[in-house]
């Protein structure tokens, strides 16, 4: 995929994900080289202006994604990807809002799907936006799991997809996403976490170039102390870890969630015992991530057939056109996404 240009989704153009890419791309020019946005021509112009304090990038109309590669330094490649409309007012939801963010994530995964980008960073949307809008998906996720499976002709039960959260120091993979607390408890089977666990593995193997070692947090207190807080241990989560090890795959625990993350949590002076935690929910494994710095978080999404990439925050609407907003986690997205494609 080396060769091909980087298509950076606008996000909810209401927040801030078009200041965040019109930064990105005056902040790292060199990164951004060959990058272009995937959205609407007219909220990136403003999106240009509110991100710079002296004079504003210009933008670049594409026709085609290709011409991103030849577009002229110090100026942000734009290729409209919206039925253009008018554009929303900042912070607040909008469905013309949600139609622009949904519709620029269509066309460039159908792009990433045939072949004629190398990846998506996708900007922050909004999910009541999104649903204002009409569309059926809460997230990115999903969306693009959907429009995965129509490509390759197959049922979304047979697309499986997982979210992983990396940052420098830790990486957690979820074994559900965007569902209710009790659902995501329900979703805690054998099938799913050996799933999960064979996702992780062949991405991450991939990423590292050698078997990753994975910790499997419990669902429980304290992992279920045995079945006394709880069976899911017992009866979902170890015998999906008994059920990798013997396909080879470096799972072990599970082991109590309030102290796995500690254990997996890298840095110079002091290395990891883990290279990834799969944990059991959302929140489970979002918050430890999240609270080591929202600015260098980077959610990618496994088990596509395309690369995907986005910031761990999202569209901010409290602080869109303030000035506060940080490019920090899109830069870190769009380095991932080129690590992952090989560009």
């Amino acid at each position: 995929m080396t060769g091909l240009p980087l298509a950076l989704t606008i996000g909810d153009p209401a927040g801030i994900g078009p200041e965040i890419i019109a930064m990105a791309f005056e902040r790292a020019p060199g990164l951004l080289r060959g990058c272009f946005v995937a959205g609407d021509v007219a909220c990136m112009r403003r999106g240009a202006r509110l991100a710079s304090a002296q004079v504003s990038l210009p933008i670049a109309v594409l026709e085609s994604p290709l011409d991103a590669l030849a577009a002229p330094p110090r100026c942000i490649p734009v290729l409209q990807a919206a039925t253009p409309g008018v554009v929303p007012a900042l912070g607040q939801v909008d469905p013309g809002a949600g139609r622009i963010a949904a519709q620029s994530v269509v066309w460039a995964a159908r792009a990433a799907l045939r072949g004629e980008v190398a990846g998506l960073v996708t900007a922050p949307l909004h999910k009541e936006a999104l649903a204002a809008a009409g569309v059926e998906f809460p997230g990115h996720t999903e969306l693009l799991q959907a429009e995965a499976a129509a490509h390759g002709g197959r049922s979304l039960e047979e697309m499986p997809v997982r979210m992983m959260l990396a940052n420098d120091e830790l990486r957690t993979v979820l074994v559900s996403i965007h569902v209710s607390l009790r659902d995501a408890i329900a979703a805690v089977t054998r099938d799913n976490v050996l799933q999960t666990l064979r996702i992780a593995h062949a991405a991450l193997a991939g990423l590292l170039g050698r078997a990753p070692a994975i910790a499997v947090a419990g669902l429980n207190p304290h992992a279920g102390e045995g079945g006394l807080f709880g069976r899911e241990e017992v009866e979902a989560i170890q015998p999906a870890i008994a059920a990798a090890r013997a396909e080879g795959i470096l799972a072990s625990g599970p082991y109590a969630p309030d102290t796995v993350f500690m254990r997996a949590r890298g840095s110079p002076q002091r290395p990891s015992e883990f290279d990834v935690v799969v944990a059991m929910y959302h929140d489970q494994g979002l918050i430890p991530v999240k609270y080591l710095g929202v600015e260098q978080g980077v959610n990618v999404t496994l088990g596509l057939p395309l690369v995907r990439t986005s910031p761990d925050h999202g569209t901010a609407f409290d602080i869109a056109g303030t000035g506060q907003a940080d490019a920090s986690s899109l830069l870190a997205a769009v380095r991932m996404a080129r690590r992952l494609s090989g560009g």
